[in-house]
């Protein structure tokens, strides 16, 4: 597989480097999925999820017998994405996580998921692995495909995009 880069509409692009993953995303515990990246380059992410077994959503799903979510799951992979894109195709020169109306974009917002697999599950204790490549970018278009794996077992694949916006947007919600 390769990646292919369209040029779209011209913008320049910054490289970020923070030691740790809060640097790259706005998600703070105890929605941060993320614990460690293990590997990046232009096109391909690989980051690690330890279940420990009190996630907030475990309590749920299902009493005595708690399996991580398939929505969280894909959480986990555009988390992932949504690091590379803040590392290596960040419109911005200047970023900060954690103010948010520092940013004149929001990056990695979610705009289309595709093709995902479910093929097995995890439990507290196991640990995931989350391997993201970025397969297009179109302009602030960004096209991905992800794997989660468990044990050294795939549970779970997906294609999907994310979208860099500007931040009003959001702020503006966050406002009214």
């Amino acid at each position: 597989m390769f990646f292919r880069e369209h040029p779209g509409a011209a913008m320049n692009l910054h490289q970020h480097s923070f030691e740790h993953v809060e640097g790259y995303l706005h998600h703070r515990p105890p929605y941060l999925l993320v614990d460690r990246i293990i590997s990046m380059s232009e096109s391909e992410i690989v980051t690690e999820k330890k279940v420990v077994g009190d996630e907030f959503f475990l309590t749920g799903h299902f009493p005595g017998a708690p399996i991580f979510p398939g929505a969280m799951l894909q959480e986990f992979t555009t988390q992932s994405a949504g690091i590379l894109i803040a590392a290596k195709y960040n419109p911005m020169e200047s970023f900060d996580t954690q103010d948010p109306f520092h940013n004149e974009f929001a990056l990695g917002v979610l705009v289309r998921v595709h093709r995902s697999r479910f093929r097995g599950f995890a439990r507290p204790g196991d640990h995931l692995t989350a391997k993201v490549t970025l397969h297009e970018r179109i302009g602030q278009l960004f096209d991905f495909s992800a794997t989660v794996s468990s044990q050294s077992s795939t549970i779970m694949s997906n294609g999907f995009q994310l979208t860099n916006i500007p931040s009003a947007i959001l702020s503006a919600a966050l406002r009214d």
